[in-house]
């Protein structure tokens, strides 16, 4: 059976993230785990004239919000300790490095489940997840609200 003592939920505060927020507290609470609840701010690029894009300075504005919308996120379960930590820079990488450093047994994320020209030009960063990832990805794709429901 795999033991899971560290569970690692990247959010980036959307519906599908909130829900797989709550499979993460359902799961953590089951396995006496804790959880790293994990928020990415992908740092604003200044144009530099060139072809080489220069970073610009952090918004602390950003990090503040995050960090405030971060407080918001309590465990409907009881007994679950929760991490908050809110980073920057590309989403995939942070999310592997923290998985890495913090240990972590299980990833539980959401995913927009863009397929098409939408996956081709955004990426997905679940999926960089899923195949990185220094253990098991659990993805959670609900359905969007613009989605009609399957039959």
């Amino acid at each position: 059976m795999l033991q899971i003592g560290t569970i690692l939920h990247p959010t980036d505060f959307s519906p599908r993230s909130a829900e797989a927020f709550e499979i993460a507290c359902s799961l953590a609470r089951d396995y006496g785990a804790r959880l790293i609840v994990l928020n990415v701010l992908v740092p604003p690029v200044a144009p530099s004239g060139t072809d080489v894009a220069i970073p610009a300075f952090p918004l602390e504005d950003e990090k503040h919000a995050a960090q405030e919308r971060m407080r918001q996120l309590q465990p409907a379960v009881a007994n679950v300790p929760v991490e908050y930590q809110v980073k920057e820079g590309d989403p995939a990488a942070v999310i592997l490095q923290v998985a890495e450093q913090a240990g972590c047994d299980l990833i539980v994320m959401g995913t927009h489940g863009r397929t098409g020209l939408a996956r081709l030009l955004m990426g997905s960063v679940s999926e960089q997840v899923v195949r990185k990832g220094p253990c098991p990805v659990l993805t959670i794709k609900t359905p969007h609200p613009d989605e009609p429901p399957a039959e």
